[in-house]
């Protein structure tokens, strides 16, 4: 006979761990106003570098140098990092990864107070798009 504690623990666990997979799975809802939102930069080459520059401070950690994922820090991250090079990624609109980007979710910080500038976010969201592989 089976000890009815075990197999609670076990029915648990199992619960938690398809509630922590249904959880990373989850969609990431996109406002309509920011799903539609424009990008003004979008043709604007960005002469200083900026949204290099931002990727390398912020984001380069978990990002890794070029986009694929595989910082430093995302190894230490219970959510999936995104790879920028990936279709899936690339066919978003500016304005997804605008709200992504700068909102965030669960590990994904919020950069609203560390990059204030509209342009240099549109700048940032520019250079995500040239993470493509080739």
């Amino acid at each position: 006979m089976k000890n009815p504690i075990n197999v609670l623990l076990i029915l648990l666990l199992s619960a938690l761990s398809l509630a922590w997979i249904e959880y990373q799975a989850k969609p990431w809802k996109v406002p309509d106003k920011y799903v539609n939102l424009k990008n003004p930069y979008v043709n604007k080459t960005d002469a200083k570098f900026v949204g290099k520059t931002l990727y390398k401070v912020h984001c380069s950690s978990c990002h890794g140098k070029q986009g694929l994922g595989d910082g430093v820090k995302a190894k230490r991250l219970k959510s999936a990092v995104p790879n920028f090079s990936l279709q899936d990624f690339q066919k978003q609109k500016d304005g997804e990864l605008y709200f992504k980007s700068f909102i965030g979710r669960d590990e994904m910080p919020n950069f609203e107070k560390k990059i204030p500038k509209e342009e240099d976010r549109w700048q940032l969201v520019n250079y995500m798009r040239t993470l493509k592989k080739e």
